[in-house]
């Protein structure tokens, strides 16, 4: 199986197609420690986890999902044809062009408390790189896969080399200076909302305001991690 060229500190476990990248990243972070990277190989999808070892509480701590979001929009992007979009529906899925290609997800040890600081963080992603076994595009407009939106480069392993090297950028920023250069970036790729303002509060959590009113919507990061919005529980793939 291919060798993917990761920076220093990474360091890769690579499954089988039958494997579970996330699955497998939680069974052995504790072990196996910050830097290790799960990579699925699959043709139609790029499946992959990296495990963190985060040195705040959890409530604070789940804030690296916005930091993996942005690192995998970015490598996205720097493939993607031309004026092609790429977004997010909040918290953790990822569209081109308006159609849901997949997302990513976070994992922390079972029983962790809001306020301590959990021993491990697993982030997860899975971006559908070719539509198997599916009906034509047309028929189900919500879904899609990088070939159909006329990426070029399919292959799933140049993809988690190059959320490496953004992921380390998102986290160098993130040190020097401050979760907001991270929250911006993210924001920046919700779609646009008239007449509302959206922020990320120190917890994660969305708060939507009203440009004209005083109004305020408090959206639990917590409570929408919960369930993963892209995943489909049949498939286990991204939803069509």
């Amino acid at each position: 199986m291919a060798v993917l060229d990761l920076p220093p500190p990474f360091q890769l476990v690579t499954l089988r197609e039958v494997g579970d990248a996330f699955t497998h990243a939680g069974n052995i972070a504790s072990r196996e420690g910050a830097g290790t990277l799960v990579h699925v190989g699959r043709f139609d999808l790029a499946e992959f986890a990296l495990v963190l070892e985060p040195d705040e509480p959890l409530r604070k701590a789940r804030l690296a999902l916005f930091a993996g979001m942005a690192a995998l929009a970015d490598a996205l992007a720097g493939i993607a044809p031309p004026e092609k979009p790429i977004s997010f529906d909040w918290p953790d899925a990822i569209r081109v062009d308006g159609g849901l290609i997949g997302g990513g997800r976070l994992g922390w040890p079972a029983g962790a408390g809001e306020d301590e600081v959990p021993q491990w963080l697993v982030f997860g992603a899975m971006i559908r790189t070719v539509a198997m076994g599916e009906a034509e595009p047309g028929l189900r407009p919500l879904g899609s896969a990088l070939e159909q939106e006329g990426f070029e480069d399919l292959e799933s392993g140049h993809l988690v080399e190059r959320f490496a090297r953004h992921f380390m950028r998102s986290t160098d920023v993130w040190q020097e200076r401050g979760f907001g250069e991270i929250s911006k970036d993210y924001l920046a790729r919700l779609p646009p909302q008239m007449g509302v303002r959206r922020d990320l509060d120190e917890n994660g959590d969305l708060l939507v305001r009203g440009l004209l009113s005083r109004g305020l919507e408090r959206r639990s990061l917590t409570d929408a991690l919960a369930t993963v919005s892209w995943l489909d529980p049949t498939t286990r793939g991204p939803r069509m």
